[in-house]
């Protein structure tokens, strides 16, 4: 009996030692291909902190964990399941759905640079998308819906190349490396955003209560720091928002056989990397971005007066007959 047990409990060793394995093998892996969508996750930290802009101190916070919470659930219950079955069962429709996601980045990107040189006429262009919020609470309301739906492009993204980096064939285990890594980087990205968008607040609190002269001199830097950080930061996140979609599109169409825009970007990116060889690495990822972002940039242009006149008209016609047809059907 006692023979049998101690074979029982070294069965049971043996299974605790492979399922550890296994869990280092996911951890292990989903870093991995964590650091190698670092582009778009970098892009997405960026973003973010653009839609507390013009809040109050106390809804900074509880913004950041509604747009974290939507940006969990676009991964693992919409992107995760899609990522995997478009992969066993669809995998040409990838690709297409990524470039549609990529156009919507180039429009959004497109149209704060339309804002931010004649906020005039595209206030009016905003206007006749959606409603104007009426109330603080639409306001934020319509922030966070806005930001959990760019948030589910670039998570599209990250996923895709998540996916394309696990090596291992098994489902399940994808799958559990494709749900580490998801839940990692968003943790890592809006804990990161927690941090910038309240930092003018310990900035201020150090201000007033450090116990040296030189802490309260740190406090005062950092409060007089944030806004051009700020606004640094949404420039910065403008434009990567444009070139991530001008790639997704560029890249895209190079594998649907239109390589034009491919080969230029690549042509830039040899020109730098030939020119300024001390950094090639850097002036290569430069020109590529620098390339991407134009490209991005034009069709973002195109497709704001698409948005206004066709696709708004459109969907604004679809909701107001989905209504009738629900009460007839009552």
């Amino acid at each position: 009996m006692s023979v049998g047990l101690l074979a029982l409990l070294d069965d049971v060793a043996g299974i605790v030692k492979v399922a550890a394995a296994s869990l280092d093998d996911i951890a292990g892996q989903a870093a991995k291909a964590g650091v190698k969508a670092a582009g778009a996750v970098i892009d997405d930290a960026a973003v973010t902190p653009n839609y507390v802009h013009g809040f109050k101190a106390d809804r900074e916070l509880p913004i950041v964990g509604k747009i974290a919470w939507g940006s969990i659930k676009n991964k693992l219950l919409f992107l995760l399941p899609a990522a995997l079955l478009l992969s066993l069962f669809a995998p040409w429709l990838i690709t297409p759905l990524l470039m549609i996601g990529g156009a919507y980045l180039c429009y959004e990107g497109a149209e704060k640079v339309f804002h931010a040189l004649a906020p005039h006429s595209a206030e009016a262009h905003e206007a006749g998308l959606e409603p104007a919020a009426v109330d603080p609470q639409s306001l934020e309301d319509q922030k966070v819906a806005g930001a959990v739906k760019t948030d589910f492009i670039l998570s599209a993204e990250i996923m895709t190349i998540v996916l394309a980096a696990i090596e291992v064939p098994d489902f399940w285990t994808r799958a559990a490396i494709l749900a580490v890594a998801g839940v990692g980087i968003t943790v890592a990205v809006y804990g990161a955003v927690a941090l910038i968008v309240k930092a003018d607040d310990f900035g201020l609190w150090t201000a007033t209560h450090a116990r040296t002269g030189a802490g309260r001199g740190i406090g005062r830097g950092i409060v007089k720091a944030m806004p051009v950080f700020m606004q640094i930061l949404s420039v910065i996140g403008t434009a990567a928002m444009t070139w991530v979609g001008g790639s997704i599109v560029a890249h895209g169409l190079y594998e649907f056989g239109l390589d034009a825009p491919e080969h230029i970007i690549e042509a830039a990116a040899h020109w730098a990397e030939h020119t300024f060889p001390a950094i090639a690495g850097f002036a290569g990822w430069f020109a590529t971005a620098f390339v991407d972002f134009f490209f991005g940039l034009a069709l973002g242009a195109l497709l704001i007066p698409v948005a206004g006149y066709v696709i708004s008209p459109a969907w604004k016609a679809i909701k107001h007959v989905l209504p009738k047809r629900a009460a007839k059907a009552s």
